[in-house]
């Protein structure tokens, strides 16, 4: 989860289709952490309903990540979001951007994660059950 650039959160709309969409995000504390435009789908699919899906861009080696997200609110929430963003991704974001007006940011807080390497199909898959 650390070393993926790209990710895949999955939400569900309110009639229990599911949505898949690109972000960029972050691991940090046991959890994964990203942002996403207020009015977007996914953002109002996690107001609704906090249950989701996060995977790594790397179908080879991939990490899938079941869990609960949490909008975040708390200023030094926020910060600690925008450092991690600016340091992974080389860029220069100032706190403006996650106005909350604006911006959701959520830390997705993982209930299960299934892991798998290539090369080692049958030896590799491992899971880990997280309490609720």
């Amino acid at each position: 989860m650390v070393s993926s650039r790209n990710y895949w959160v999955v939400t569900v709309w309110p009639d229990a289709r599911p949505h898949a969409m690109p972000v960029w995000g972050m691991w940090h504390e046991e959890s994964f952490w990203f942002s996403s435009s207020r009015p977007s789908r996914k953002s109002k699919n996690l107001a609704a309903n906090p249950r989701c899906v996060v995977t790594t861009e790397d179908a080879k080696n991939p990490v899938v990540v079941e869990g609960t997200a949490t909008l975040l609110t708390d200023p030094n929430d926020l910060a600690t979001l925008l450092a991690l963003e600016n340091a992974k991704y080389e860029t220069a974001y100032r706190i403006e951007s996650l106005d909350p007006e604006i911006n959701a940011c959520f830390r997705v807080t993982p209930t299960w994660v299934f892991g798998l390497a290539e090369g080692d199909f049958t030896g590799s898959p491992t899971r880990w059950q997280f309490e609720v």
